[in-house]
């Protein structure tokens, strides 16, 4: 027998915390299956129900090519927006002590524990045209991408900020004095030092802010407007089609939305290994 399939079988007979691989294993597989893959396949099957020709006249009609550019291009957007801005927040929450930190400890976390369609009713009473903020404001904010935008900021915050607050915690400081003291810049030290060991977790809260981004309804939905060809979404696109009865081109934009995002993630999700490998290097 190989060395390596008879480390891989010793492995699988090393005992564990949880005992029982066998068990354990098809739990896991069954668990994904109920909650995961029939669902999925469900949505495909009902897809395939409507002809190759209505398929393809259903997911690229004007309308829908526009909901398309806006989910895609404003979840992007507010995923690097995110980036910049929750990176910074995460180095302050992790290296430096101040009076309030827990308090806005705290409100990061609040995107997770308010309901989206209360987000979304507070966002529009702040940047409507007669709100607290948007009457002061030159330009028209809610029922614009501009809207759409900054709710997509507020919902993928927190994304950002959890996965990289905890490596900026466990960075060893000592590296960075190690590089001052050897004459390198602030920026230099950054870019060389810090940057490079946070860039995967980095990585990893833009793809969950931008995933978030895609999917999301309740705080989009009433900032948003929901004009057509200017700030229509997808997922509405698809809650219009349901309250039509028209079930196959619902799940027909749905199916796009699904190969689009998991597209997307998988690409995300090599350059996250590529980054740790780089990293570990």
């Amino acid at each position: 027998m190989p060395l390596a399939q008879t480390l891989s079988l010793r492995r699988l007979k090393t005992p564990s915390i949880i005992p029982g691989f066998g068990v354990t294993m098809g739990f896991t597989l069954a668990y994904l299956l109920l909650i995961v893959l029939i669902p999925l396949s469900g949505l495909f099957f009902k897809a395939a129900t409507v002809s190759w020709g209505e398929f393809w006249n259903t997911i690229t009609s004007e309308r829908v090519v526009h909901a398309y550019q806006i989910s895609f291009g404003l979840s992007f957007a507010a995923a690097l927006v995110n980036s910049v801005f929750g990176l910074i927040l995460a180095w302050v929450l992790a290296r430096y002590q101040f009076i309030g930190k827990r308090l806005i400890d705290a409100l990061v976390d609040l995107p997770f524990a308010l309901p989206t369609a209360v987000a979304g009713i507070a966002l529009t009473a702040l940047y409507a045209p007669q709100g607290w903020v948007g009457q002061y404001m030159p330009f028209k904010i809610a029922f614009t991408p501009l809207g759409i935008l900054i709710a997509l900021v507020f919902v993928g915050l927190p994304f950002v900020v959890r996965t990289a607050q905890p490596v900026i915690q466990d960075l060893e400081r000592e590296l960075e004095e190690a590089a001052l003291s050897l004459g390198a810049t602030r920026l230099q030290t950054f870019r060389m030092v810090i940057f490079p060991s946070i860039f995967p977790a980095l990585l990893t809260g833009f793809a969950m802010a931008f995933a978030r981004g895609l999917g999301e309804y309740g705080s989009v939905i009433f900032i948003a407007g929901n004009i057509p060809h200017l700030s229509e979404i997808v997922p509405l696109l698809i809650v219009i089609k349901l309250e039509q009865y028209d079930y196959a081109g619902a799940t027909a934009i749905a199916s796009v939305m699904l190969i689009a995002s998991f597209i997307l993630l998988f690409i995300i999700n090599w350059l996250q290994h590529w980054a740790g490998q780089k990293a570990a290097r």
